[in-house]
């Protein structure tokens, strides 16, 4: 009688089957076959802008500024992110490529090692400082709050969490299309209670800051809530079926979907008083419905940690250039699993919030780059181009960027005061310095020939 073969194959789990091509195509152009509708892309989008720290900001300017006020600086921030993030949605559905693929055309081969540090690096960071967010609400509920138990959920959740990212985009978009109308619901849940206890939309409107906030710096924390992640968002908009779906699914999640979040935050942390301030599970408790509230957290974190995992996958594939992303999402999530049971979150969360000045410069130059060198009607295919190792024009401009948004923000350690030496939003400066820069630097010195950049096959295919 013949036998089953039940060998364990750790091959086929750690790289995928290696007969068939990476679903998600990591290091390669997204086939127009594999493109996806504008529901499919803005609820995975949605999925990852769903942020319990959205919430949370969302409280602290609404408790500091007054409802009203808040709408007010609301609006011009998530416009500001709106179309940052819409920009670069529509420019990977062009050309199907993740961030840090854009960045290879930008930075060129080497450059690009940068944006994969930066950017995988980052979200292995995040990916361990939120599994607690969960864990630690969840061994509170079912009353087990000891540290082992602490620990034993968030090797589970964490588990759980890279468990979507590792199947890819088809697995989160299956979670996206379960957790983004249960958030919706929360939320209007939550708001709705809210308003009946505080007397009304006229009493929440009438309340009043408790302490004072200058606009400008309220709308900085309005765009500083995920811009950085949102310098990431086109790894999922590439499978866009055009730039049109990409631009609209971008700008439905980061101004519409950002928008909703933050206001569930402001409404909470104007009429209940909870700690830490906006927390999703603590209004909902407050309000008696701590098991929603538990529930819709679940979902809230799931949502933004898987992209977190499938982001520094798709980094780790460009860096190594690898075609397979699932190495580089297990060995993350482990690292990320790790950092949380370290209970490092309290010193990685002010290292990642300043990392939001030197991750939107990334994005400033790939927009400038592919709207004015490469344009968005005929982008080489990746085969077709003769990469530069270092697009020094791109760089440099980004550094500048950099220096910029330091400048506006005053200090470059968290928690050391300096004087702020230019005016404005540090992250909106070093965008748009750092897209000036390119475009200056490119037609002086890259059309001049002073500095090299890449080359074009004469017989290219255009994506």
């Amino acid at each position: 009688m013949a036998t089953q073969d039940t060998d364990f194959d750790w091959r086929t789990v750690v790289f995928g089957d290696e007969d068939l091509p990476d679903p998600d195509w990591p290091v390669d152009h997204v086939p127009k076959s594999e493109r996806k509708g504008l529901v499919s892309i803005s609820a995975v989008l949605l999925g990852f802008v769903f942020f319990a720290g959205t919430m949370w900001a969302g409280a602290e300017v609404g408790a500091a500024m007054g409802f009203g006020p808040m709408l007010a600086a609301m609006g011009v921030g998530y416009a500001i992110l709106g179309v940052y993030v819409a920009a670069l949605c529509a420019i990977a559905a062009k050309a199907g490529l993740t961030t840090v693929l854009l960045a290879r055309y930008t930075f060129g081969r080497l450059g690009a090692k940068w944006a994969d540090l930066l950017l995988g690096g980052t979200q292995v960071g995040w990916f361990g400082v939120t599994i607690p967010m969960i864990a630690i609400p969840m061994a509170t509920f079912l009353g087990l709050d000891t540290p082992m138990f602490v620990s034993v959920l968030i090797v589970v959740w964490g588990v759980l969490h890279l468990a979507t990212a590792y199947f890819g985009y088809d697995g989160m978009e299956r979670l996206s299309y379960v957790a983004v109308p249960a958030l919706v619901i929360v939320g209007l849940l939550s708001i709705g209670i809210a308003v009946s206890d505080v007397g009304g939309v006229g009493g929440l409107l009438a309340a009043t800051g408790g302490s004072e906030m200058a606009f400008g710096a309220a709308v900085t924390i309005v765009v500083g809530t995920f811009i950085s992640g949102g310098t990431q968002a086109p790894n999922w908009a590439r499978f866009a079926s055009s730039k049109r779906v990409g631009f609209w699914a971008g700008l439905v999640a980061f101004l519409v979907g950002n928008g909703f979040l933050f206001i569930s935050g402001a409404v909470g942390g104007s009429v209940y008083d909870v700690s830490p301030a906006g927390d999703l599970y603590a209004v909902l408790t407050a309000q008696g419905l701590a098991f929603i509230g538990l529930v819709g957290l679940m979902f809230n974190i799931w949502t933004t940690n898987d992209n977190a995992a499938y982001a520094f996958g798709v980094a780790g594939s460009e860096a190594f250039d690898f075609d397979r992303k699932r190495p580089f999402v297990l060995v993350g999530g482990a690292v990320g699993i790790l950092l949380a049971l370290a209970g490092v979150d309290s010193l990685l969360i002010p290292w990642l919030s300043t990392l939001g000045q030197y991750v939107p410069p990334i994005g400033g130059v790939l927009i400038a780059d592919f709207l004015v060198v490469w344009g968005l009607t005929r982008i080489p295919r990746m085969d077709d181009v003769s990469f530069a190792g270092v697009r020094w024009v791109s760089v440099l401009a980004y550094a500048g960027g950099c220096l910029v948004a330091v400048l506006t923000a005053g200090s470059v350690i968290p928690g050391v005061a300096a004087p702020q030496l230019i005016p404005g939003i540090a992250s909106l400066n070093g965008i748009v310095a750092a897209g000036v820069l390119h475009v200056v630097g490119y037609y002086a010195l890259e059309r001049s020939g002073v500095l090299p950049g890449h080359t074009v096959a004469t017989d290219a295919d255009y994506v």
